[in-house]
């Protein structure tokens, strides 16, 4: 799991079954201590989340506990926005993200 920006959202006229009505986001890892962008973007999938650009998620990435969230065990899935970030807390320090 890391802690990410989301970015922007993906549009696809044609994709697998399993990504049907399904909202694709791209997001950012990020120091959320500092921040700062840290990898490269990535595609995820938002099921029930709701997270829109600016917003800072929790993503699960990786594929079998993605398909759990998805209930699809056949879904081409590795990443998925699995929570909305409010805040942190790391050594008595809380970092706000709304």
């Amino acid at each position: 799991m890391f802690i990410a920006k989301v970015i922007g959202s993906v549009w696809c006229t044609k994709q697998h079954d399993a990504l049907n009505r399904k909202k694709l986001m791209l997001v950012q890892p990020v120091d959320f201590m500092g921040g700062r962008a840290i990898g490269d973007p990535v595609m995820a999938v938002d099921v029930k989340m709701g997270a829109g650009p600016g917003d800072t998620v929790l993503v699960m990435d990786e594929g079998n506990s993605a398909r759990i969230i998805l209930q699809d065990k056949k879904a081409p899935v590795r990443t998925v926005i699995c929570g909305v970030v409010d805040s942190v807390t790391v050594r008595g320090k809380t970092y706000k993200f709304h």
